[in-house]
């Protein structure tokens, strides 16, 4: 036939994109992806008849996703970490709008809201209205502020 070489490049793709799908993306698709070059080339390869033109189309193929087209996928791919909700105000700083006493929640504004807030440690100082707190932790909806 001739174009064994081709063949072998669109079974060795597909056999990249069947391990993928086994491993749940576990390589982020560079599997895949790298499987469809091969079998995009052995496909090239046998439209042309030449092992030599599949080769060089897988290869290419290869070349410009690992050299182009993955560091924009990884970066699309990428989850990134941000601090949301509750976590998002933990560090940041206040005003007290209702005195906080030991074992007597008060309330404080952050930002643009009104959130009820304790003392860190009971064995702080109490904090009276206008004084700036920071935040050290959240518990449910309330500020633990020291």
């Amino acid at each position: 036939m001739g174009t064994w070489v081709s063949w072998i490049l669109i079974i060795g793709g597909v056999v990249c994109v069947i391990a993928e799908l086994a491993l749940g993306a576990f390589t982020g698709f560079d599997l895949a992806l790298i499987g469809g070059s091969l079998s995009l080339g052995g496909a090239i390869g046998l439209i042309a008849h030449s092992d030599k033109i599949g080769l060089l189309a897988a290869a290419v193929f290869a070349v410009l996703y690992l050299a182009i087209f993955r560091r924009w996928l990884k970066s699309k791919l990428t989850v990134q970490d941000h601090a949301s909700n509750a976590d998002a105000v933990v560090g940041k700083t206040g005003v007290v709008t209702k005195r906080i006493a030991p074992h007597d929640a008060g309330m404080v504004k952050l930002g643009a809201e009104i959130w009820r807030a304790e003392l860190a440690s009971p064995e702080d100082t109490a904090r009276e209205v206008g004084a700036i707190v920071a935040v050290q932790s959240v518990e449910g909806v309330t500020l633990k502020v020291r």
